[in-house]
């Protein structure tokens, strides 16, 4: 297994980040923090700075945490994780869970999934949170096996109304 590491985005990342950004096309882009959505991505990375803090996060919101996961071996993004500090809404609490995630479209199926939700539970239980909710839609099978390696139990599964799917919910106990 290639070894992957964790970086918080910066403008030195702007080539790399803009380049995953485009391999998604119309794809969601899961765990990227409106990274989608966001034209300029110093106005993404000022949103993430904002969204790191309980004090400076928008009203309602629960604070969230957004890595890079980077290659090695060549600096290639892979990947793009972001971990919710707590879930303070209901959403978070039935849909989309502590951590969102995402791998490259030319990179997936090579175990990266697996080793990135690894790293983000450390991350994970540096900021506390010992027991982490990770979900995936009933039809994403690629999820399902990465939280199962991950040591994944399944509680239920929650209909998701604004996606029309059913979402798996997983705890993974973070000792």
């Amino acid at each position: 297994m290639e070894k992957l590491t964790f970086i918080s985005p910066s403008m030195d990342w702007a080539k790399e980040i803009l380049a995953y950004k485009e391999a998604f096309g119309e794809e969601h882009l899961h765990g990227g923090s409106r990274l989608q959505e966001t034209d300029d991505l110093s106005d993404w990375l000022q949103h993430l700075e904002r969204a790191g803090s309980a004090s400076s996060c928008e009203e309602g919101r629960s604070p969230s945490s957004t890595f890079l996961c980077i290659r090695e071996r060549d600096q290639a993004m892979v990947g793009i994780c972001n971990i919710r500090h707590d879930l303070n809404q209901d959403y978070l609490l039935h849909i989309a869970g502590h951590i969102g995630y995402s791998i490259h479209p030319a990179e997936r199926r090579k175990g990266y999934a697996t080793e990135q939700l690894r790293l983000a539970l450390l991350e994970a239980k540096k900021l506390g949170i010992d027991r982490v909710l990770v979900t995936a839609a009933d039809w994403n099978i690629g999820s399902q096996k990465t939280i199962l390696a991950n040591g994944g139990v399944l509680e239920n599964t929650y209909y998701d109304e604004a996606d029309d799917e059913l979402m798996l919910r997983y705890w993974i106990e973070n000792d």
